[in-house]
């Protein structure tokens, strides 16, 4: 039975933008953390190089396998070790695509970490670290897979305060949300940074925090795929919710819950009212 590596779900708690580069990419100030909600992958040894997709959102990454974030890392991995991409990978895709929790990048981390295993790697060695780097802004983050900073355009990744235990639940009405079409329809001023000192104790003071800031990418989400207000509006009058918040560039949502049972409660009824979305709940990890 081949091991499985988790995926997790990536949220931005908070996502300011803070300025633009001169060649037109924004900078960031983001908390971002992960869920025990996940895609899964699998590695291992096989003649040549070969990908098989399966799960709930498999239709949607069908076509060219080396266009996959997957495949990718496999490939860009083995080049950089200067050895041969003799493996066969599966993606369990779970998480929705184009939907602003860095599915695909989560995958590519995921997918590094078990090549690096299978390989004798260091998670640690440069060379995995520049591999990361070079297949998009959010895989470095991903590949740590622990709350942190982010800034520059995302690949400055800084170690962050511990969270408390605290129960999620993400949304997305099933519309998938390009990030480049949300950036480019951003408008206003530059938001300052937010970061904070200390670690909230529990998950009220976590939801009081980031109630101070915002992601400053919602307005122009919702005018691209306006369903994302819909969402918002539902979780935040869930019993339970202390925090509703888009993440990334969307259009997946997410709340903070008092309570896992809360949690539970809101994401069954969401299903039953809204049969065409997904809806998953769980845990900060």
């Amino acid at each position: 039975m081949p091991r499985w590596w988790q995926a997790q779900a990536k949220l931005n708690l908070y996502l300011h933008v803070i300025g633009r580069r001169d060649d037109g990419y924004h900078l960031l100030d983001s908390l971002v953390t992960f869920a025990d909600i996940a895609d899964r992958v699998a590695v291992s040894a096989a003649p040549r190089l070969q990908l098989a997709i399966e799960g709930p959102f498999a239709a949607g990454l069908s076509g060219d396998d080396k266009n996959n974030l997957v495949w990718r890392a496999a490939t860009a991995l083995a080049t950089r070790l200067g050895r041969a991409a003799d493996v066969a990978l599966i993606l369990e895709k779970n998480l929705p695509i184009a939907s602003g929790i860095g599915g695909g990048s989560s995958d590519a981390a995921a997918s590094l970490k078990a090549l690096a295993e299978l390989w004798h790697v260091a998670l640690d060695d440069r060379r995995l670290q520049e591999v990361a780097a070079s297949l998009g802004a959010d895989v470095p983050v991903c590949l740590a897979a622990r709350t942190s900073w982010l800034g520059g355009i995302g690949e400055r990744v800084e170690a962050a305060p511990v969270l408390p235990e605290t129960p999620v639940v993400l949304v997305n009405p099933g519309i998938g949300l390009p990030t480049p079409s949300v950036f480019k329809a951003r408008r206003g001023v530059f938001s300052a940074p937010a970061r904070f000192a200390s670690a909230p104790h529990d998950v009220v003071a976590l939801a009081a925090l980031l109630a101070e800031r915002r992601n400053d990418l919602t307005e122009a989400a919702i005018e691209l795929v306006p369903e994302i207000a819909t969402v918002l509006q539902l979780l935040s009058a869930a019993d339970g919710a202390l925090l509703a918040r888009m993440s990334g560039s969307g259009a997946t949502c997410f709340g903070l819950f008092r309570t896992s049972a809360q949690a539970a409660s809101a994401s069954a009824r969401l299903r039953a009212a809204q049969p065409r979305w997904w809806v998953a709940d769980g845990k900060l990890a």
